[in-house]
C-alpha cells in the first residue's frame, strides 16, 4: 500500500513496507494494542491532565480502534473519531465500538492523512497519531497540516521514537546470543527504505518537539511509557510473541544468516521446548514515547 493506510500498529510487529495488506493483519494489529494497553493507557492519563473535557477526540492513523476505545473510556463526554486508509480495519473499529458500548459517540474517517482530517465537521481538542507521521513522506508538512485540524488551545499528541520491544533473553540458549539486537538491525534497514521510497519524501532530523514548535505550535512536554509484562506471561502475550516473530521471519528471511533463520525455526515451532510457544522466560518490555503540543489560542 504505499503506506496509504497509516494505520495505528505498535512497533512490535511493526514492519514497514509498500507491500503490507494491513486489513489482512487486523487481528494482529488488534492484538499487539490490545497487550499494550497498560502503556497507552497511562499516556492517554497524562495527556488528560493537559487536556480537560474535550469534545472531539481524532485518532489518526487508528487501525483497527484499540486506542481509540480507550480515548472514549478516557474522556466520556467526548465524541471519538477513528481516522484510517484501511476500510476494513475502520469495519473492525466500529464493531469494537458498538460491542463495548460506545458506538453513540464513535464515528470513522476513510481517507489518506492528512488530507482525510479535512472532512472534519469541527476541530478537534485533541488530535492523536500513533506513529503513522513515519509514513507520510513530508512529516514537517503533516504536523502543520495536523496543527491546522485543532482548536485553539487544542493538543496534538504524537507516539514516535521509543525504545524497539524485548521479548527473550540476550542468550536463550540455542543460535547466537543477541538475535533481537541483530533483527533490530534489520528492520532499521528496512524502515530507512521504507521512507526513502514515500512519495515526496523529505530527511528530517527527528527532533519532534522542534517539528511541533515549526509547526506553530507550542510543545508542552514529552514522556516515555513503559510496557513491563514480565514472565511468566498470559497466553494472549504469548501468542502475540509468536505471531509478530513469524511475521518477522517471513519479511526478514533473505536479510537473515542461516543461523538465524534456523534460530528463529526453532524459537517458532510449537513442537520444540525452546520454542516460544513452551519456553517459560518469554516478557514483553517496551517504551513507548509520545510527544504532546498545544495550538495557541
Amino acid at each position: 500500500m504505499a503506506h496509504a493506510h497509516h494505520s495505528h500498529h505498535p512497533h512490535q510487529g511493526h514492519h514497514h513496507g509498500d507491500d503490507v495488506d494491513w486489513g489482512a493483519m487486523a487481528a494482529m494489529l488488534e492484538t499487539e494494542a490490545e497487550v499494550s494497553a497498560p502503556a497507552y493507557s497511562r499516556a492517554l492519563a497524562w495527556l488528560g491532565e493537559e487536556v480537560t473535557e474535550p469534545g472531539l477526540v481524532v485518532d489518526a492513523g487508528s487501525g483497527p480502534g484499540v486506542i481509540s476505545g480507550l480515548f472514549a473510556q478516557t474522556f466520556p463526554g467526548a465524541r471519538v473519531i477513528a481516522a484510517d486508509g484501511s476500510e476494513p480495519l475502520l469495519e473492525r473499529a466500529r464493531a469494537r465500538a458498538a460491542r463495548l458500548g460506545y458506538g453513540d459517540r464513535f464515528g470513522t474517517l476513510a481517507g489518506e492523512l492528512p488530507g482525510a482530517l479535512g472532512e472534519l465537521e469541527y476541530p478537534a481538542d485533541l488530535l492523536w497519531a500513533s506513529r503513522s507521521v513515519h509514513h507520510l513522506g513530508d512529516q514537517r508538512a503533516a504536523l502543520t497540516a495536523f496543527a491546522e485540524r485543532l482548536a485553539p488551545g487544542g493538543t496534538l499528541a504524537i507516539l514516535e521514537g521509543g525504545l524497539a520491544p524485548r521479548y527473550l533473553p540476550r542468550d536463550i540458549g540455542f543460535g547466537r546470543p543477541g538475535l533481537q539486537a541483530r533483527l533490530d538491525a534489520v528492520q532499521e534497514d528496512r524502515f530507512a527504505r521504507m521512507r526513502a521510497e514515500l512519495p515526496d519524501t523529505v530527511a528530517e532530523t527527528e527532533d519532534w518537539p522542534a517539528l511541533l514548535t515549526a509547526a506553530g505550535l507550542k510543545h508542552t512536554g514529552t514522556r516515555s511509557f513503559l510496557l513491563d509484562l514480565p514472565a511468566p506471561v498470559p497466553d494472549q502475550v504469548r501468542a502475540h510473541v509468536a505471531a509478530v516473530l513469524t511475521r518477522t521471519r517471513d519479511i526478514h528471511a533473505d536479510a537473515l544468516d542461516a543461523d538465524d533463520r534456523a534460530t528463529l525455526d526453532r524459537l517458532l515451532d510449537p513442537a520444540d521446548d525452546g520454542s516460544v510457544h513452551q519456553r517459560p522466560d518469554v516478557f514483553l518490555l517496551a517504551a513507548h514515547t509520545v510527544h504532546r503540543a498545544v495550538r495557541p489560542r
